[in-house]
């Protein structure tokens, strides 16, 4: 399990590395053909600042070889906002003081249903906050066997779950999940979350060994950057990204970076990140790891997603709703965080194709099931 490789690895340490490359070291990694953390340390550290064009256009050579000119769309599916959890960054922390709404099986049907008049989405993202008696296993599995007519492929970002748990979704239409680690700083972790099974750090990082376990056929992995250094986060996570290609690797993989928002209870950042230091360390993963996946979502501004689109990004959220039910049947539900690219899908196909680029509707089909 992950969490044993975790230990050896010291945050400090990590943190200190990453603040000793030199310009040296910048060039060094990039003259290379095959790059290692050391490697990446390098590329996202404030020595690589100056670097930026000759990073721009390594990440898009790289992502011309594997990717085409092509952005795979995708849309979230809020189905509960109800949780047990208390992190305090999120407007669904258990102590808000809002009405939760859990959709029923009619409702998601609707919701499913007013998605596909919005555009040809085939690749339906399933969130829900985490309350087992709400929306634990029983509850995902209806849902996903409600949408599974709808869309060809269907992703949840739920709670961690047991590997069997995982294994017994797979065999109800489910292609994907995605977890967020949020902070891979264990100690920190806890007073980021000190209720509900979130507050389990080794439970939590372990799951994608669970994941790839059952087989499931794409991880997603993040952290949410605004809560600790970006920089020592991101490395960890990258350590943790090569450790489950070495032992999943039937597995695909994605990553996304959020960067935090207002959301219900006031939380503020203790870290900001700028838009070039995004645009850097979406390089830099590039360069490390040509195959996977690059998420951006509508958290992130147009021009912005425009110009990474171009440079290093795969895949793209549109027309997202963040409360459940957002689509048709509860409107006026509390949203997760806040969408700053609120376009329509076809606003954002149309920009895509504008820019040279095709927007994928559809890469998975049930038959592969």
């Amino acid at each position: 399990m992950f969490y044993d490789e975790l230990k050896r690895f010291s945050w400090d340490e990590t943190t200190r590395e990453i603040e000793s490359k030199t310009a040296r070291d910048v060039e060094i990694a990039l003259s290379k053909e095959h790059r290692d953390i050391s490697d990446f340390m390098a590329l996202i550290s404030p020595a690589a600042a100056p670097y930026l064009e000759p990073m721009a256009r390594l990440s898009h050579r790289y992502t011309l070889e594997r990717f085409g000119k092509t952005i795979s769309m995708y849309i979230p599916m809020y189905v509960s906002n109800a949780c047990t959890n208390g992190c305090v960054y999120c407007g669904f922390n258990h102590a808000n003081p809002f009405t939760r709404v859990t959709l029923t099986m009619d409702q998601v049907k609707a919701e499913c249903e007013a998605i596909r008049r919005l555009g040809p989405f085939e690749n339906l993202l399933i969130v829900s906050g985490e309350f087992p008696s709400l929306n634990g296993v029983n509850y995902l599995e209806k849902v996903l066997q409600v949408a599974r007519p709808y869309f060809n492929n269907l992703t949840i970002e739920v709670m961690p779950m047991k590997e069997r748990d995982y294994y017994r979704l797979t065999q109800s239409g489910l292609n994907g999940v995605v977890c967020f680690q949020e902070t891979y700083h264990e100690a920190a972790y806890k007073t980021y979350h000190p209720r509900g099974m979130k507050s389990i750090f080794e439970w939590r990082v372990n799951g994608f060994d669970r994941m790839g376990a059952a087989g499931v056929h794409k991880i997603g992995m993040g952290v949410l950057i605004g809560l600790e250094d970006w920089r020592t986060d991101v490395t960890m996570m990258a350590r943790h990204l090569q450790y489950l290609r070495k032992n999943y690797w039937r597995t695909r993989y994605s990553i996304n970076f959020p960067r935090m928002c207002p959301a219900e209870g006031g939380y503020q950042p203790k870290v900001i990140m700028s838009d070039r230091e995004l645009a850097q360390l979406t390089f830099a993963f590039r360069i490390l790891d040509h195959d996977v996946d690059i998420s951006y979502s509508t958290r992130e501004a147009p021009e912005f997603r425009a110009n990474m689109m171009k440079l290093g990004v795969t895949s793209m959220s549109a027309g997202s709703k963040t409360e459940p039910g957002g689509y048709v049947s509860s409107p006026d539900a509390l949203e997760q965080f806040e969408v700053t690219d609120s376009r329509t899908p076809l606003q954002v196909a149309a920009e895509i194709k504008a820019l040279g680029y095709e927007p994928v509707w559809k890469d998975w089909d049930k038959i592969f099931d």
